[in-house]
């Protein structure tokens, strides 16, 4: 395991990004209670935060609001077996400013999700401030790296 310096971050990060795109979809990983919850998501990187959308009403939204602690976990495949595995707390934003950069930063089409823009009150970005983040092969065991916060 190799752990990131402060000045391999943006590389390191462009990395993920490039690791993350290749897989399009995850896994999020909230708590209900005292169970967990995991459900398919596609979050975008801008820089080093993650960004994804929901309802406010959505069960993700509300488990959040109670524990803001997250998983998140990219399986690029075979022939790649790339893995990003996101370790953060989410933040659910309602500050116009920040909803705006995120309707800008998400890289898909949040209209056909049902929101008509970044001031639609059903639009609810999640913002993912990671604080570990790991980009592996073949299940962490090859080319492990880490960063920290």
């Amino acid at each position: 395991m190799t752990d990131v310096t402060e000045n391999e971050k943006d590389a390191f990060f462009a990395d993920v990004d490039a690791a993350c795109k290749k897989a399009i979809w995850c896994a999020v990983a909230t708590v209900a209670g005292d169970q967990p919850r995991v459900r398919i998501v596609h979050p975008t990187w801008d820089g080093d935060v993650l960004w994804f959308a929901t309802g406010p009403e959505s069960p993700k939204a509300k488990q959040l609001r109670i524990n803001a602690h997250v998983d998140i976990q990219y399986q690029v495949a075979p022939p790649d077996f790339v893995h990003v595995m996101v370790r953060g707390t989410a933040e659910l934003v309602t500050d116009q400013a920040l909803k705006n950069q995120a309707w800008e930063a998400i890289d898909y089409d949040l209209t056909q999700f049902g929101s008509t823009g970044p001031e639609d009150p059903n639009f609810l970005p999640i913002k993912i401030t990671p604080t570990r983040v790991e980009l592996s092969e073949m299940f962490g065991s090859t080319n492990k790296r880490v960063w920290r916060k």
